[in-house]
């Protein structure tokens, strides 16, 4: 806070300072950050051309906002950036409850301390980062929670319960001059979301006989899963009217887009004297497990299938790939098709299966990895381009290989069928022999998957032939 601040009323009055109400202090911010072209929301991918022109348009009309969507779709994260939009101090009533606009206060404790010391009334500068507040909506919540409750201690202390100075306040009064959102919403139980209710249109609300009117200045915002949102009696009909803009957030819509997000968030652990080289087709085949399993009729849409799935199947196939560079002494850590076995750990706790057999889940996850190596081989290689390949298969060539085979094993192979090279040469993006290795497994499983080679299981390795 600077220094030059004022720190009593009578100083705030001469300075001129004007305190403006929450949503026009978000618009004004808003306005010049987009005249300047200030990028609010830097962390957050592939909502640029959908649901943050949305939230813009929500916070220039002033409107409370409800964003709607499955778990991982980054809700939460756009609600805290908000933030930035408030300005970065603003003055309070000193020794209030609740922070309290010096000039206009609305609780009877800032009245009386006002009242009592005139321009004498201290005043505290808080920053925009405390003026967030967040409260996950769990049923066993109550009004006490987030409006408030009378407080024992202050009637032991010789108050009576009339008195309005023995409330002592929840996170939403206590968020004034801020932002307030609540996570899950429908998970409210009805009388809280009543009480919820009239905070934001009628701005009183009844606490143990109390009727009390608090003209609370909070920018309200909330989350909701759409089917628990939309169905009926989990939200009662008033509150979802109250709530000014409803903004459908969504999963990434590109593969880009999802590998934007994992590189951002993904661990960059130490790789012990390693080189991470990761193929632009292993990464894009991280990508389009999670964009199968969004699709599969074998996976609960419902729930959804965040991008933390592909942020840690790309963080699996990456440590399995270090841990053979390790084991086999080899200078470079690459991911290869056979480390992809190894993902079944990361993904089966972040997919939810619908009801099957006993025994069927590793089925299913080997579909979403076969589904997409073979989806992400087609957009990178030509089988027409690789015929002298499978040719040579078909006259008798064979290739062993596995996870915890050297490089070494896969140049000999290269050297050995020759068309290997020629179908490896476009998606080599390195001479490493690592990557060399890695693109042999790829072209193979590719020319298995689409039914060209076959593939016998040998021991923790794979056996291609004609």
């Amino acid at each position: 806070m600077a220094s030059d601040h004022p720190t009593t009323l009578g100083e705030l009055r001469q300075s001129g300072h004007r305190v403006r109400p929450v949503r026009e202090e978000m618009r004004a911010n808003l306005i010049e950050a987009l005249q300047n072209k200030v990028d609010l929301f830097p962390q957050i991918q592939g909502y640029s051309d959908t649901v943050i022109p949305h939230l813009e348009n929500a916070i220039l009309s002033g409107h409370d906002i409800i964003l709607l969507g499955e778990r991982g779709q980054a809700k939460s994260r756009l609600i805290r950036s908000l933030v930035a939009l408030l300005d970065e101090w603003v003055p309070v009533i000193g020794g209030a409850e609740i922070p309290e606009n010096p000039f206009a206060p609305i609780s009877e404790q800032a009245r009386q301390i006002v009242e009592e010391q005139g321009d004498d009334t201290p005043i505290e500068w808080i920053h925009r980062d405390d003026r967030y507040g967040e409260k996950l909506a769990t049923p066993d919540i109550t009004i006490a929670d987030l409006i408030g409750e009378v407080d024992p201690i202050k009637v032991a202390e010789g108050r009576y319960l009339s008195d309005q100075l023995t409330i002592h306040y929840g996170l939403i009064p206590r968020t004034n001059r801020g932002i307030f959102a609540i996570n899950e919403l429908p998970d409210l139980a009805e009388r809280i979301q009543v009480g919820l209710l009239n905070v934001m249109e009628e701005r009183d609300v009844q606490i143990r006989g109390h009727k009390v009117r608090l003209d609370l200045d909070v920018f309200i915002l909330a989350t909701a899963n759409p089917e628990d949102y939309t169905n009926r009696g989990r939200i009662i009909t008033p509150l979802k009217d109250r709530y000014g803009s409803q903004i459908r957030t969504h999963y990434p819509r590109t593969v880009d887009d999802e590998l934007e997000i994992v590189q951002q968030e993904r661990s960059h652990l130490d790789m012990a004297g390693k080189n991470e080289i990761v193929p632009r087709y292993m990464e894009e085949i991280i990508a389009e497990i999670t964009r199968l399993a969004r699709r599969s009729p074998d996976v609960n849409q419902r729930s959804g299938v965040s991008v933390r799935a592909s942020i840690s199947n790309y963080e699996a196939m990456l440590a399995n790939a270090l841990r053979r560079a390790i084991r086999l002494d080899e200078p470079d850590a690459v991911p290869r098709i056979s480390d992809l076995g190894f993902l079944r750990a990361s993904l089966e706790g972040k997919v939810e299966l619908e009801t099957v057999d006993e025994g069927r889940e590793d089925q299913i996850i080997d579909r979403l990895i076969q589904g997409a190596v073979v989806a992400v081989f087609n957009r990178h290689c030509s089988i027409t381009d690789m015929e002298p390949l499978i040719e040579e298969f078909k006259t008798g060539a064979t290739a062993e290989v596995g996870e915890d085979a050297g490089s070494a094993t896969y140049q000999e192979l290269v050297g050995r069928i020759e068309p290997l090279a020629d179908a490896i040469a476009d998606i080599r993006s390195d001479g490493s022999a690592a990557e060399q290795a890695a693109a042999v497994e790829f072209v193979l499983e590719g020319l298995h998957l689409n039914k060209r080679l076959n593939k016998d299981a040998v021991g923790g390795g794979a056996h291609y032939r004609g």
